[in-house]
């Protein structure tokens, strides 16, 4: 039986908060106890998921009611905060993870991947690790015979190959800006309107405002 999203192994989960709390703080990976970068995280997300949910996810109308999360599953008020802004999923362990099993589901994990891979990309300070990085990414994703090609117009991905001779912390924001902008105005709406997001409101446990007891008043 799945167990669900709360299942999934808590070192992918740690690990993707732990570097995307660095990210936004402009610290360097070096500074943090787990060096992995984004890109393994992702990759090891996706690959949980898909051993985990298996053949739920190849059915079309798969949804998450039948993985149960236990006593971790997100409240109420976290995934009604996912519909303000696709930020605010992203910045959610919880919403990640919905969120990556419905790409999973859609064959398209490879975006939130690269995103996330370019976000580690960009905090990288040694030049040596820059380098290797770059070339990793634009084999994975961006390169004629990449495994895990990205969506991009033909205008998007001649600007990034040239880019990669002349390597900088930004020669990849073109193409993640267009690959953000695909999860955000086309990935995320339909997510929102999925089976599985409305499964998760409907599962949440309430806030902890929600179930906090009225307060007795004392008799005079």
């Amino acid at each position: 039986m799945c167990k669900g999203l709360a299942s999934l192994p808590t070192c992918c989960l740690e690990r993707y908060m732990k570097l995307h709390a660095n990210i936004h703080m402009g610290l360097g990976l070096q500074d943090m106890e787990d060096s992995s970068a984004v890109l393994s995280v992702c990759i090891c997300m996706a690959k949980e998921l898909k051993a985990r949910l298996g053949s739920i996810l190849q059915k079309p109308n798969w949804n998450l009611s039948s993985c149960k999360m236990g006593h971790n599953k997100p409240t109420m008020e976290e995934c009604l905060r996912w519909k303000q802004s696709f930020e605010k999923l992203l910045s959610s362990k919880y919403g990640l993870c919905a969120f990556t099993a419905f790409l999973v589901s859609e064959f398209s994990e490879e975006n939130i991947a690269f995103y996330f891979a370019c976000e580690d990309y960009r905090s990288t300070k040694s030049p040596a690790k820059l380098s290797a990085k770059a070339q990793k990414i634009y084999d994975e994703f961006i390169g004629s015979d990449a495994p895990r090609e990205i969506n991009i117009d033909h205008e998007t991905r001649d600007i990034t190959k040239a880019n990669m001779l002349e390597l900088s912390s930004s020669c990849f924001d073109l193409a993640q800006h267009k690959i953000y902008m695909l999860m955000a105005k086309d990935c995320y709406p339909r997510f929102l309107r999925s089976p599985a997001y409305r499964d998760l409101v409907c599962q949440a446990k309430p806030s902890a405002k929600a179930t906090k007891p009225p307060r007795q008043e004392k008799k005079a």
